[in-house]
């Protein structure tokens, strides 16, 4: 059995309850309010987290696309302001970390790139984690290694060689790995759920599922199939303007999935037979013995 890690206050691992994030990342839209409105969503849902994104655009948007023009909510522009604007800074990211107190909710971020991680590290993170698009950043794997915070890293668009890789770049002890597929919104045919067994086999350490898929079932069955922790990203409307708002679940939903695998957790029991209190008058009435 894979040891647990401990997230926060909470451990993480087989035979724990399921570790709930809800994945805010951009869909803030740049607007700490949308944010907070998010953090109250996933806290009143019953998640253990929420969980953000914080990226230099400098590094992270390729030079050639810095001038491309874009249309945005807030007019035609280059898409490196684009990506400034969206970006959460010093001023929102202090509001986040005093609201996730007030709340009583963890809350981190995936940096995608080393300024990045130093920036986080200042709010003292329960966890990194890192993108499925970071898998392969040897010099972000071993700075998030450094920082001693434990380490979720996401599998998405990667082979099982790329996987082996970048975990021997992660101290075991304090990693996680989120099984996930990269397309938003993912299709049931491509989640590909028994993936949660191959890497439960192959590492030894918590399993967990990243799901961007619509619909709630296949998070169930995935918890089923031993996920140790759950992200799925959360919006207040799916039509809302941004990338990501149409593979995320509304508050409704969120409500409905948390209830669910806690549902899906309490049947679970200990796999040991036995005959219920429950039972007994029907055992009495209707068990016929020669």
């Amino acid at each position: 059995m894979a040891p647990k890690v401990m997230i926060g206050e909470r451990p993480v691992g087989p035979g724990e309850p399921t570790y709930l994030i809800a994945e805010i990342g951009i869909n803030h839209n740049g607007d700490v309010e949308i944010a907070r409105e998010l953090m109250r969503v996933a806290a009143g849902a019953g998640c253990d987290a929420v969980k953000f994104q914080k990226r230099t655009p400098e590094l992270c948007v390729p030079t050639d696309q810095w001038a491309i023009r874009r249309e945005t909510p807030w007019g035609v522009m280059d898409y490196i302001d684009y990506k400034r604007r969206i970006e959460f800074g010093a001023e929102e990211f202090d509001k986040v970390d005093a609201y996730a107190s007030e709340l009583g909710i963890d809350w981190f971020a995936s940096p995608w790139d080393e300024p990045s991680v130093e920036f986080l590290l200042r709010y003292d993170p329960v966890c990194f984690k890192v993108a499925s698009a970071s898998l392969t950043d040897g010099p972000l794997l071993d700075r998030v290694a450094s920082t001693g915070v434990p380490v979720m890293l996401s599998t998405g668009m990667s082979t099982l060689d790329e996987i082996d890789a970048a975990v021997t770049r992660l101290p075991a002890a304090r990693l996680l790995l989120a099984h996930a597929t990269s397309a938003y919104p993912c299709a049931p045919s491509e989640l590909n759920l028994r993936m949660i067994e191959t890497l439960s086999t192959r590492y030894p350490v918590p399993i967990g599922y990243s799901g961007h898929e619509t619909g709630l079932q296949t998070t169930l069955a995935a918890v089923v199939l031993g996920a140790c922790f759950v992200e799925r990203h959360v919006t207040l409307d799916r039509a809302m303007w941004g990338t990501d708002h149409s593979a995320s679940l509304e508050p409704p939903g969120l409500r409905r999935l948390v209830r669910d695998i806690r549902v899906v957790e309490s049947a679970y029991g200990d796999g040991v037979k036995k005959v219920y209190d429950s039972e007994l008058n029907a055992r009495a009435k209707l068990r016929r013995s020669q």
